[in-house]
């Protein structure tokens, strides 16, 4: 039974059951259709017996029946041939003529699935269609200052262009493809399986639609070729580490006419000695003495733009973060978060320890006693 019988023929209406009929209601039909329709008993019946039983011979069977309905179900209702039991069909129009038109030549269902899945064949142009270039990596390593003010680095970049002995056709000068004569330029060929077709990429031109006979030299028939550059990039201030930086059209060179492919950047970032960052935030971590912790000061901070004063609050103790509002990262709104730490002297002459002895005396209060209080 033929793919093209399967969407035209309507079994059910023939049977006169539903599509949802089971198995024995389909055999009570049939041998009622049988008996009231056999040539011996009805000479003018024929046609009709021979329909009614090619419907059961379909519909009985499991298989055949899933696969006549999965068919169908593809085609909405499917059709009726002019003049089949279920009628419907519309004067002069023939199911066949359309698959003809669908599908080609060969004027099967397998072409028309052919069509819905890869293009028609003789006249598609999958193969030959403009394809975008391919994107291209590239890793690039700034120092923290460079990243956060921006900068224009010279890039090598590997890429694939057009041929230039060739001018991109993939054939040897004075020479030019030709037209696949296995898929006709289409790209693809169908194959049949169970009543159905499907596509698949044409292995004689791999593909492209067309055959070369006499490659090129120089790109050996790709058509394209590996080619070395260098390329000025600039990084946009405040890129971070790990950030990937797009380049539109400054990728690959695209096939056929298509565009070209993007550049990305990935970006590493060295650390500073002092400063760090947090989101759009800047930071760094500030010394000051003890007296300054304790008395408070005004001390000195330097930015990005330059130094900047900032006011230590009497009694800060170490670990305290102060905010100097919109000195962060540049273009942002973020701020520069100072923590400062008070600076134990590693050495002290003879006269500041006797101050400093002083001063302990002075201030008798045990700053742990609050310690042993909680565990008693």
């Amino acid at each position: 039974m033929s793919a093209r019988d399967y969407v035209e023929k309507d079994y059910y209406g023939a049977l006169g059951v539903a599509k949802d009929a089971e198995a024995g209601e389909i055999k009570k039909a049939y041998r009622k259709l049988a008996r009231d329709l056999h040539p011996d008993t009805n000479p003018g019946g024929e046609a009709r017996f021979k329909e009614v039983s090619e419907a059961y011979d379909v519909l009985s069977d499991p298989a055949k029946r899933r696969e006549y309905d999965e068919a169908r179900t593809l085609f909405g209702s499917g059709g009726y041939r002019p003049g089949s039991y279920a009628g419907g069909g519309v004067p002069g129009f023939d199911l066949g003529d359309l698959f003809a038109r669908a599908g080609g030549q060969t004027g099967g269902l397998g072409d028309v699935f052919g069509g819905l899945f890869g293009g028609a064949r003789g006249g598609g142009s999958g193969g030959r269609a403009p394809r975008r270039g391919g994107d291209v990596e590239a890793d690039v390593t700034l120092s923290f200052l460079d990243a956060l003010r921006g900068v224009t680095v010279p890039l090598r970049l590997t890429t694939t262009g057009p041929c230039t002995t060739c001018g991109g056709s993939g054939a040897a000068p004075g020479t030019s493809p030709k037209t696949c004569a296995t898929c006709d330029g289409a790209g693809v060929t169908s194959r049949s399986q169970g009543g159905f077709a499907f596509s698949e990429p044409c292995r004689a031109c791999r593909g492209t639609g067309r055959t070369i006979e006499t490659p090129c030299p120089g790109c050996r028939g790709e058509g394209r070729a590996v080619s070395g550059t260098t390329l000025n990039v600039r990084v946009p201030a405040g890129v971070a580490d790990g950030q990937k930086v797009r380049l539109a059209g400054r990728g690959g060179a695209g096939e056929r006419g298509g565009p070209a492919g993007d550049l990305l950047v990935n970006v590493h970032v060295t650390p500073h000695p002092y400063l760090g960052r947090k989101d759009d935030s800047l930071t760094i971590r500030v010394p000051i003495t003890f007296s300054e912790a304790a008395l408070g000061a005004q001390v000195s901070v330097p930015t990005l733009d330059g130094q900047v004063t900032v006011k230590i609050p009497a009694g800060t103790n170490s670990g305290r973060t102060l905010r100097v509002r919109g000195r962060g990262v540049p273009g942002t709104s973020g701020d520069l978060l100072v923590t400062v730490e008070v600076a134990v002297p590693q050495k002290i002459s003879s006269e500041a320890k006797k101050h400093l002895e002083a001063l302990a005396a002075a201030m008798p209060d045990d700053p742990r006693a609050h310690l042993a209080a909680g565990l008693s």
